[in-house]
């Protein structure tokens, strides 16, 4: 179980000989929230390369479950036989060249988990407390049993991981994000209209903000980073940054 002042302090970096950071001490976590489009999954994916942790995205684990819904046949509707099942499953994140989520005896990658009805089904079925509990409670078991980890969704800062020595709080306007799902989507060659994204990105901060479970806001000691005129490499750079802060004024 997570208890207070079971994870470090600080990240300490040193250059190897192939110019890639990585942490010398064990037990780092990182922690990055924001609402959807704002860059967290592929930030977090860089950063915990570039740092050699192990990268969480806890909104998979949601999807994970409702895959795993889906496959038993269970109603999404039957909360109570939801919440037992998401207490029961067994999750666990392999990382390689590719990210992996084993899901019971079945290795679930990243692409494979984003698709439009497990988005859906994840929504509905995350609403139900006994299902966050059971999912905070993995995530924080995962946190503790890895040698470090960049984890990122969407409450870890404030509920998941409040005491993660480093919080990323990353945001951009709904213009810059809806602009983002809007190339995206039509690089897969979906048909889609700019409009209509931004409405449901707007939407999706309203419930996303204002739900009384685990509302999405910014831990009061988060770094914030706006990233809607930056670059990928730019918002990374500025991350990297702040870690390396961390270490000089621990060491």
């Amino acid at each position: 179980m997570y208890r207070a002042g079971s994870i470090r302090v600080c990240v300490f970096l040193r250059e190897e000989e192939r110019g890639e950071e990585r942490v010398e001490k064990e037990k780092q976590v990182i922690a990055i929230d924001g609402p959807v489009g704002a860059g967290k999954s592929t930030l977090a994916r860089l950063l915990a390369h570039r740092l050699g942790l192990l990268y969480i995205d806890t909104g998979a684990m949601y999807r994970a479950l409702a895959w795993l819904v889906r496959k038993r046949g269970i109603d999404p509707t039957d909360q109570e036989a939801v919440e037992a099942l998401s207490a029961r499953c067994r999750l666990r994140f392999v990382q390689g060249e590719e990210t992996c989520l084993w899901v019971e005896e079945e290795c679930l990658s990243m692409l494979q988990l984003r698709t439009e009805d497990l988005g859906q089904l994840a929504s509905q079925i995350s609403v139900y407390p006994g299902v966050r509990e059971a999912l905070v409670r993995k995530q924080r078991e995962m946190a503790l049993e890895a040698g470090g980890v960049v984890m990122e969704g969407r409450d870890i800062g404030t509920v998941v991981l409040p005491e993660a020595p480093i919080k990323f709080y990353l945001e951009a306007s709904v213009e810059e994000r809806a602009r983002r799902k809007y190339e995206q989507l039509r690089q897969a060659g979906k048909a889609v209209d700019l409009a209509t994204i931004s409405a449901e990105i707007q939407a999706r901060d309203q419930r996303d903000r204002s739900r009384a479970l685990s509302p999405l806001r910014a831990a009061p000691d988060a770094i914030r980073i706006d990233t809607t005129k930056l670059t990928i490499d730019e918002a990374l750079h500025l991350m990297l940054e702040q870690v390396r802060s961390c270490g000089r004024q621990d060491g």
